[in-house]
């Protein structure tokens, strides 16, 4: 089994199939960007995309993630190291406090712009509802 992950193939022996791709993408493949939150799929601090949108992948088997392309905080900036603009924009305005949420919430703001790139306020809060904030700064 093969998953491809921020443009490169990665191997995934057949025994991970039924684990969490959160879970895979941690402890077996060392992607540690995306975090573990709540486990249940509630808080989105562990969101990747999958064909572009927004996915919990704590909640996502890996044999579900086969055949698809997958971005993990690790692939939102350019190859060559260019932050993404969303990446640049929480910097200039110096957006993360304690930074545990920030991974899931970047790549639900990039999966709402890839779908949308001139959202009105509704779909951004629509897209980032499922993100909390645990150290209350927000």
């Amino acid at each position: 089994m093969e998953l491809q992950i921020n443009g490169r193939l990665h191997a995934v022996a057949a025994q991970w199939r039924d684990e969490s791709l959160l879970h895979v993408l941690r402890e077996h493949l060392g992607l540690t960007g995306t975090k573990f939150g709540c486990g249940i799929g509630q808080c989105g601090a562990c969101t990747v995309m999958l064909d572009g949108v927004a996915t919990r992948a704590c909640v996502l088997p890996v044999a579900a993630a086969v055949g698809h392309e997958l971005t993990t905080i690790e692939g939102l900036a350019s190859p060559d190291g260019t932050l993404h603009p969303l990446q640049q924009a929480w910097l200039d305005h110096q957006v993360p406090q304690c930074g545990y949420c920030q991974a899931g919430q970047l790549m639900s703001a990039a999966a709402l712009l890839r779908r949308n790139p001139r959202p009105d306020a509704a779909a951004c809060e629509a897209a980032m509802h499922g993100n909390l904030c645990r150290c209350g700064t927000q």
